[in-house]
């Protein structure tokens, strides 16, 4: 098995894009079965280049490109997962899974429980999501609403280097259908990794996580908005304001525990994501939210999405995103009761 040359160990400063290309690498080279695929994820390396020098050190038959198909792609990656291996398959765009909707909701979701569990599909689709580059519809949509509601996927994102490199092997190496959504406006943002820790030593794949301690309101979020909450929890702490911050981390499932118990002390909770308003992962937050913490909460759950329309012309998103003043006020309107 070919290696890469110089191969990065130790703990390294990296971009998410990067530490997904090295999390992959690590999968081919723990797993001969692990096989990618998509358009373009070969000799050019995936339009973010994710994938960048894996076909050339691990051969043409397990980095593969493949047609402009997308249930083309996952329907060749059902029949392989059938036959043993593990495909991590490469949506270009977030708009461009949609032509494979069918494959993933009637195939790959029910598989499992339609053999009574004799079929399990080791799948990862891989997606890009999100806007903030200046793209237009089918490059910056939000699908994760979609997926979650899908009985029989696994749905996650991370939002920090570490995380990436790490929820990718684990991803891979799950049992279940995983919906992995990269924050692409997020890839080149930079982080820590420690390369020699062992893929089981990580956080739990689907685990949520309090990544910064307050006092006043909880802000939840998770993939690409967490800077942006990160950012508000700053111009807030100047205001006088301590904010506390949960990566949710996995859609589904959603581990909720860490915000039940941070809303218990806070009484205040705002949750933030790209995807519309209606019907998002936000309104499921705040019904189990108001459910198992109803006489701790001092005021309703706000939310701050996208809006309910189709996603603009790439001059507007900035206008259509979550932004820091939207989070501060919405923390506002949590105190106004």
């Amino acid at each position: 098995m070919a290696k890469q040359q110089g191969p990065l160990t130790g703990t390294q400063t990296l971009t998410i894009g990067k530490a997904l290309n090295l999390g992959l690498r690590r999968a081919l080279e723990d797993d001969p079965k692990v096989l990618l695929m998509g358009e373009d994820v070969g000799r050019l390396g995936g339009v973010f280049r994710i994938t960048d020098g894996l076909q050339k050190d691990f051969g043409e038959d397990r980095v593969l490109d493949s047609p402009l198909a997308e249930a083309g792609i996952v329907g060749t990656a059902i029949g392989l997962a059938m036959r043993g291996y593990r495909p991590v398959c490469e949506m270009q765009f977030d708009g461009f899974s949609y032509p494979a909707f069918d494959q993933v909701t009637n195939q790959l979701a029910k598989m499992h429980y339609r053999s009574r569990g004799r079929i399990t599909l080791p799948v990862v689709i891989r997606i890009p999501f999100g806007g903030g580059i200046g793209s237009v519809e089918h490059h910056s949509e939000s699908p994760e609403t979609y997926y979650m509601h899908t009985a029989g996927l696994k749905v996650v994102t991370p939002s920090t280097a570490v995380d990436a490199y790490f929820m990718i092997q684990q991803a891979i190496r799950s049992n279940d259908p995983v919906i992995f959504l990269e924050p692409k406006a997020r890839y080149y943002e930079k982080g820590e990794v420690d390369l020699d820790a062992p893929v089981t030593a990580a956080e739990p794949l689907h685990r949520s996580r309090v990544v910064r301690a307050g006092t006043d309101a909880t802000v939840v979020g998770y993939g690409p908005t967490m800077r942006v909450l990160r950012d508000s929890a700053d111009a807030a702490a100047e205001d006088g304001r301590s904010l506390e911050l949960v990566d949710l981390r996995t859609l589904s499932p959603l581990d909720l525990d860490p915000v039940y118990e941070s809303v218990k002390r806070t009484g205040r909770l705002v949750v933030v994501h790209e995807a519309p308003t209606n019907l998002g992962p936000a309104a499921e937050v705040a019904a189990r939210v108001q459910s198992e913490c109803f006489y701790s909460l001092e005021a309703p759950v706000q939310r701050v999405t996208g809006f309910d329309t189709p996603y603009p012309a790439s001059k507007l998103e900035e206008h259509f995103l979550p932004d820091l003043d939207r989070v501060l006020d919405a923390v506002d309107r949590t105190f106004s009761y």
